[in-house]
């Protein structure tokens, strides 16, 4: 169940860059700020459950990986961020780190 936990704090980890982003590109700055803090506070809170049983190094590098592959993905889907080759490989390391944290989870 922890590892739902760091799942769901993964995905609220990409919201608040995107709320962030939405604030700076649409008129309602404030709702979009406020949806940052909601995400920003839900993905720590996720993140503080699933440290209860998955070690520290391993939650933190497999929520902010989850954040960084994400955000990097909704980047190029909604927001025309580059997606050369080099990008594209260094964020399927980043992926294949989070697999390898996960399998090899003592």
């Amino acid at each position: 169940m922890s590892w739902m936990f760091l799942l769901i704090a993964g995905v609220f980890e990409i919201g608040w860059p995107l709320g962030l982003k939405l604030s700076q590109t649409t008129a309602n700055k404030v709702t979009w700020i406020l949806v940052s803090i909601v995400s920003m506070t839900l993905s720590g809170l996720f993140l503080w459950v699933a440290q209860k049983s998955i070690p520290i190094g391993t939650a933190y590098a497999v929520w902010t990986g989850i954040g960084a592959a994400g955000t990097f993905l909704v980047g190029i889907a909604f927001f025309e961020d580059p997606a050369n080759t080099p990008r594209i490989l260094s964020v399927i390391l980043i992926v294949l780190g989070i697999i390898g944290l996960r399998l090899y989870q003592v």
